[in-house]
């Protein structure tokens, strides 16, 4: 049973896991707005979430090399968060453009808020069909 639950969630789990880690990488972007020479970063959520459905289903799993290391997950890893290229220059090499990244973390606040509407809507589903 705890396999089929994992399979009915597991799309919306990846996509808030993934959402909440990029919602830290624009928060740190604004709280790093005047830090001289701190370059903007950014997670292709796509490529990400890809990249967490692939690994969750086994297909781009770790390997154990030893007997004593715990078995890794890489579905739940940080993605890469790669370098957002500047929209504006800055005097003191900072990229971060307040406008740009407001948008994207208002953005992803309000897709984290559909994912969550969406979990619960199937849960709810799930529910009613356990019980009749």
């Amino acid at each position: 049973m705890a396999g089929r639950l994992d399979d009915a969630l597991g799309f919306h789990e990846a996509s808030l896991r993934l959402r909440a880690q990029r919602q830290q990488v624009l928060a740190s972007n604004l709280a790093n707005a005047d830090t001289p020479n701190y370059k903007a970063r950014d997670i292709d959520f796509k490529k990400a979430l890809a990249s967490a459905l692939s690994a969750s289903s086994g297909t781009d799993g770790m390997k154990q090399t030893h007997s004593g290391h715990l078995p890794g997950n890489p579905a739940l890893l940080m993605p890469e968060a790669k370098s957002r290229v500047a929209t504006q220059n800055s005097l003191d090499g900072n990229t971060v453009d307040m406008d740009v990244e407001r948008a994207a973390f208002a953005e992803n606040a309000l897709q984290y808020e559909v994912s969550v509407s969406l979990a619960h809507d199937q849960i709810k589903g799930l529910m009613a069909v356990l019980q009749g």
